[in-house]
């Protein structure tokens, strides 16, 4: 009991330091430090990272465009519109479409229509300017696609002949082996600890052939060292050269199966090529139609101006008979006029701000500055021809001329293709092998000298025995597999066969949309065309009810709300004569665009540009090497055509008459006399036409004493149509009763009336496509 009482108390004591040293770890342990102490600690944390990812710059080597760094200020309604006529920049229609192509290595086009079109009377916003550059740049077409799909080092046309390269393959491995062998000690066969020192080489050189055949040549080095006792010798080489040939019999077998991979990559070659023809002719066709947009929103700013002063001139007049209190000079009729001519001054300011807009697009088109210093002002004119064409021809042209056809019939040719492999897969696998080996054995491997000693002798050589001849093997033999059912192939032929009958269904389709999109655009070709004479009777008419008016109120038999009206009708007439002669010009580019010769209408052609003079030597040396040689049959024919040739350029029609060439048509003036359509209505040549200020008062007086067969047809934009206006009561004739009547013949039906387009020249390099115009 004694040694036990002694015992207990220092057991109690044991448990109550250990309760203490846990409460003081609960007590602390919230205030030790997180981070670990270090004794030696420099401070140096520059290589800590407080964030994983951070919006940075990349390290690019690149250098912007002139026209991004020289923009300059643009040009707004606030601006004083005051330059001389060194400012001004009368740029053709041809060398807009020259500069497009040659400022296009990224093709920047709104599908073939251009997004912005100058309509009166509605709100523009800024879809002046497509951003598919920037919020899809990776989709957007450029000069470099062709090349890009035929370089792709996995299906370009490169890449697949490369099946067909011969293949050079190398191995070599030492192996060190130690090991226990589970042999009774003293067996004078085997060793109780086994040691060897393998090496093993082989080089082989293999290469597919057309046919399918697969043929190879090795040659396989063998070095062992060992502790075997049962060796004559305890190292050794094996040397032998062997050469293999595999030739399948079914699957796989034959020329056109074997180059399917070639055939087709060639087919996506040409399906880029569509693509960008496609896309060039997109470009030109929005660069041809936002030129016309610019056109026709100069004219619409001198319509707005022209009825600007036409209404300055009233209110003034009305304004001074208020205020020298005469009959005329009503409160209301001065707020009258005075709000017809706020109404005109406000269209002039939204026809200039959309003249700005216009000539924004055309530049974004053509792939210049945003602004430089400079207006662009149209200097070709649109023409007013009697434009025909046979509709059975171009019908036929628009269904071989059409890419977007040639594309989709590049592809029903891809799947067909796609369908020789499919049923290639239905045959068998059936094999033929051939081998055919020399070998020797050797205590060494190689010497220069030959020492005539066989394989069992102390220093033989492996190469000298193989050399010999004594010892050669060969294989002769046959495999064969084939899937019971076919269940797989069979499903990939009828996979291949439905994707064949959906492309020729969309084909047909899409040759059904072709022909009604022609269709229509002949439509508007006549309606624009017939809008142009209407509306040019239209406006003569307009501008004799001003004159007539004008002197019936001057003479007070007339109120002043007559002649506002008229005013406004002469101009809305004038803005309406100009957009149906855009219009007429912009129909037959989609004439043209629809039956597949806009690129032949504004003298473009696409070809492939020059390579460097090494590929020219290289190509030249090749074919002389060739056409030196002997022609060997090899027994097996050449794939399946799969092309009709080049598309022909530059052989469309454009449009005639039944005489074969395109007329203009005639006109009825309002006195009932037949008159010749105007000659392509000029551009302001004065910048005074597109002036935001408007006249001195003495000015607009003086206009306002105009006789009113004095049109200022100049002021106008027009050249004088009739030389002079006379008033008549006879009934005017129907219009359609002047078609036939009196024609004036031209020669052909470019931009300009009598010109013919220049044929381009194309420019490229060898990575990429490119479309000019000389």
């Amino acid at each position: 009991m004694d040694q036990i009482r002694t015992r207990y108390p220092m057991k109690t004591q044991f448990h109550q330091a250990w309760m203490l040293v846990l409460i003081g770890t609960m007590i602390f342990s919230g205030c030790q430090p997180t981070q670990p102490f270090y004794f030696k600690e420099s401070g140096d944390l520059s290589l800590y990272l407080d964030k994983a990812t951070d919006i940075e710059y990349a390290d690019v080597d690149h250098q912007r465009l002139a026209e991004v760094d020289n923009a300059e200020a643009p040009f707004t309604i606030s601006d004083p519109f005051e330059m001389d006529e060194s400012k001004i920049w009368n740029l053709s229609l041809e060398e807009a479409v020259a500069n497009s192509l040659k400022n296009s290595k990224a093709i920047r086009t709104a599908g073939g229509n251009a997004v912005f079109r100058v309509i009166p009377g509605t709100t523009l916003t800024s879809d002046a300017i497509p951003t598919t550059l920037t919020t899809r740049n990776d989709a957007i077409p450029t000069i470099y696609d062709p090349s890009l799909v035929s370089t792709d080092p996995q299906f370009g046309v490169e890449a697949a002949l490369a099946a067909f390269d011969a293949q050079f393959n190398a191995n070599f491995n030492w192996d060190r082996v130690d090991r226990p062998q589970n042999y009774q000690t003293g067996n004078p066969f085997f060793v109780a600890q086994f040691g060897q020192n393998l090496f093993t080489g082989n080089v082989e050189l293999t290469k597919k052939a057309a046919t399918g055949t697969q043929w190879s040549l090795r040659q396989n080095n063998t070095y062992d060292y060992n502790n075997r006792t049962s060796l004559i010798y305890p190292s050794s080489w094996l040397a032998n050269v062997e050469m293999e040939a595999r030739h399948p019999l079914l699957r796989g077998s034959g020329v056109q199966v074997n180059r399917v991979n070639v055939m087709l990559a060639r087919i996506r070659e040409d399906v880029s090529l569509a693509d960008f023809e496609t896309n060039i002719r997109n470009l030109v066709s929005d660069v041809e139609e936002a030129y016309w947009q610019l056109y026709f929103a100069y004219h619409n700013l001198e319509a707005a101006k022209t009825g600007r002063d036409s209404a300055l001139v009233t209110w003034r007049r009305v304004n001074a008979l208020m205020i020298n209190g005469a009959e005329g000079g009503e409160a209301e009729k001065e707020a009258q006029a005075r709000q017809q001519y706020f109404e005109f001054r406000s269209r002039t300011e939204s026809a200039l701000r959309d003249l700005y807009k216009a000539e924004g697009s055309l530049r974004y088109f053509m792939g210049l500055a945003a602004t430089d210093g400079r207006l662009i002002r149209p200097a070709s004119e649109p023409t007013d021809a009697w434009v025909q064409f046979d509709w059975f021809e171009i019908h036929d042209e628009a269904m071989s001329r059409s890419p977007e056809l040639r594309r989709q019939s590049w592809r029903i040719k891809q799947r067909e293709i796609e369908l020789i492999t499919a049923r290639n897969q239905l045959l068998p696998q059936l094999d033929v092998v051939g081998l055919y080996r020399f070998l020797g054995l050797g205590d060494q491997l190689i010497s220069g000298n030959r020492t005539g000693r066989d394989f069992q002798q102390v220093n033989s050589k492996a190469w000298e025995v193989l050399t010999g001849g004594d010892y050669q093997e060969y294989t002769l033999g046959a495999q064969f597999s084939m899937p019971i059912g076919f269940r797989k192939e069979l499903a990939g032929v009828r996979n291949v066969q439905l994707q064949i009958a959906r492309a020729k269904a969309v084909m047909e389709d899409m040759e059904l949309e072709v022909s009604h999109l022609l269709t229509d655009t002949i439509r508007d070709l006549d309606s624009n065309y017939n809008l142009v004479q209407s509306n040019l009777n239209r406006l003569i008419a307009a501008d004799k009810e001003v004159d007539s008016v004008q002197a019936a109120y001057d003479t007070g038999t007339v109120t002043l709300d007559l002649l506002l009206d008229a005013q406004r009708r002469r101009s809305d007439a004038q803005i309406a004569y100009f957009q149906s002669l855009i219009g007429y010009n912009i129909a037959i580019k989609d004439v043209h665009m629809r039956k597949g010769s806009l690129l032949d209408y504004n003298g473009v052609f696409l070809a492939e540009g020059p390579w460097p003079d090494k590929a020219y030597f290289d190509a030249q040396g090749h074919a002389r090497r060739r056409s030196a040689s002997h022609y060997v049959d090899y027994g097996y024919t050449r794939p399946g055509v799969i092309s009709r040739g080049p598309v022909p350029q530059g052989s469309s029609g454009l449009g005639y008459t039944e005489e074969g060439t395109i007329i203009h048509d005639s006109v009825i003036s309002e006195d009932g006399e037949e008159i010749q359509t105007p000659t392509p209505a000029k551009m302001p040549t004065s910048l005074d036409a597109v002036s935001l200020e408007p006249p001195a008062t003495t000015e607009v007086a003086s206009r306002s004493t105009q006789s009113k067969s004095e049109l200022d047809w100049n002021k106008l934009g027009l050249t004088k149509l009739v030389s002079e206006v006379r008033g008549s009561t006879s009934t005017p004739q129907p219009l359609s009763a002047a078609k036939p009547a009196s024609r004036r013949v031209i020669e052909s039906a470019s931009h300009e009336s009598g010109q013919n387009p220049t044929p381009a020249k194309t420019a490229a390099t060898a990575s990429g496509w490119q479309a000019a115009k000389r």
